[in-house]
């Protein structure tokens, strides 16, 4: 389908551009002080965990976390993080307004946010946090959503995730099928791949329907990173639904009115 760009503004037919050009964009976090609130909360939980004083450095203490941590910690110490975050007052509010200016031009201004924002932790040469090259729509996603994605730390290299540009994506995904397995297909692309160099104080919005994944962390610092699916509130739905994976966060007055809305009795009675 064709998109019809004659009522969209300057800025929005760039980043309409950029996104179906690239299945990505990045831009400068939208709040700034929100976004350094999520940072503090995320290291003092963290080091709450591990029995430490609240960091007086929380992207240190975060990139460092792998000379605090082993591998066999690791996972009890992101649950943690990931569900006193979730429960946080005001957490999923700060994490919206880091890109809520993007998300609003591309999905549109009546919005549902998934209901718990997901949490990554990658530590140096640690293979347990690995996702292997994959779709989201090819596992039960709706082609609707887009995910932000925001480091808590600077990303780069190997400690950042890659991407297959929309072009070359349509060209594996016609044939996905010819492709005995993810280490096959991930050899065949691995030069087509766009690897996301992303600073923290950035977010970046991406197509989940293009093929995307991480390697080994080979860096010498952990990634911390979260992700959370946003898609329009009137677009179909798939194995994730509203209201159990996914919240209206910016219904707007007239969709409120008519849903709740219904005709006088008998008055299509005839």
């Amino acid at each position: 389908m064709e998109l019809n760009t004659e009522f969209l503004t300057d800025e929005e037919r760039r980043l309409t551009s950029e996104f179906f050009d690239k299945g990505y964009v990045i831009r400068d976090a939208e709040d700034r002080p929100g976004l350094d609130r999520i940072q503090t909360l995320v290291a003092g939980i963290a080091a709450d965990h591990l029995g430490l004083d609240a960091p007086s450095d929380p992207g240190a203490f975060l990139n460092e976390i792998h000379t605090r941590v082993t591998g066999q910690t690791l996972n009890d110490l992101r649950l943690t993080v990931f569900n006193r975050m979730n429960q946080q007052e005001g957490f999923r509010r700060d994490y919206f307004s880091q890109a809520r200016t993007v998300l609003g031009m591309l999905v549109g201004n009546e919005i549902a946010m998934q209901r718990r924002v997901n949490l990554s932790i990658q530590m140096p040469d640690d293979d347990s946090s690995i996702l292997p090259v994959h779709a989201d729509v090819l596992s039960g996603d709706s082609p609707y959503e887009v995910v932000q994605w925001t480091p808590m730390v600077d990303c780069y290299g190997t400690k950042a995730m890659y991407i297959l540009p929309p072009k070359r994506n349509q060209e594996v995904q016609d044939s996905l099928k010819n492709y005995p397995d993810a280490d096959a297909l991930m050899e065949d692309i691995r030069d087509d791949l766009v690897w996301i160099e992303i600073a923290y104080g950035q977010v970046m919005v991406f197509n989940q329907n293009l093929l995307h994944g991480n390697v080994v962390n080979a860096e010498p610092e952990t990634r911390w990173s979260m992700n959370c699916r946003y898609k329009g509130v009137f677009t179909p739905y798939a194995d994730k639904r509203l209201g159990e994976f996914f919240e209206p966060i910016t219904l707007r007055p007239a969709s409120a009115i008519g849903i709740a809305y219904q005709l006088p009795g008998g008055f299509r009675d005839a």
